[in-house]
């Protein structure tokens, strides 16, 4: 037992000495980009990734108006889209796989621009297994893999706005 507690204590020697170099040495995990603007015009089509992209810039602080006038960038949402398509058969020729795509694309301006910016895509792709036995179960598991993937659109969305700056372009 007193050999476990000093090698327990060993260990956590180790652990807070590499945490404190770690800190020593100015480590930090990477956060959000900090967003160049306060006030954010979301325009274009009422598409589902409109309501979190609002909700993850109010998070980070950005104040969403409807004006285009009262607001330092705009970014128009022109569409989204999903797609499946299939990866895998088995061998009486069922779906075993299936891929599953999620494509947004928009374009951003600063207020102070006319010219709206190239249009930029992205597009998330996730696999999907798939069982028909379980057909209920796998309509709920692909409808939260595209749930998921839109979240992450919207932190790409988030990335690529952190690196706009409305003052410069």
């Amino acid at each position: 037992m007193q050999y476990l507690n000093l090698s327990f204590t060993r260990q956590l020697s180790w652990v807070f000495l590499i945490a404190l170099l770690l800190t020593a040495c100015g480590f930090q995990l990477r956060g959000s980009a900090p967003l160049s603007f306060t006030k954010l015009s979301i325009q274009g089509s009422p598409l589902s990734i409109k309501k979190d992209l609002k909700r993850t810039l109010e998070t980070n602080n950005v104040k969403i108006v409807d004006s285009a006038e009262d607001a330092e960038m705009l970014i128009e949402l022109l569409n989204e889209s999903t797609e499946k398509r299939i990866l895998s058969l088995s061998g009486g020729g069922l779906v075993r796989e299936f891929e599953l795509y999620y494509t947004v694309n928009f374009r951003t301006r600063p207020q102070n621009e006319q010219l709206w910016g190239k249009v930029q895509t992205i597009q998330i792709r996730r696999d999907f297994s798939y069982n028909d036995k379980a057909l209920l179960g796998k309509a709920e598991e692909e409808a939260g893999l595209y749930a998921d993937m839109r979240k992450e659109s919207v932190r790409a969305i988030l990335r690529r706005l952190s690196a706009t700056n409305p003052d410069k372009q």
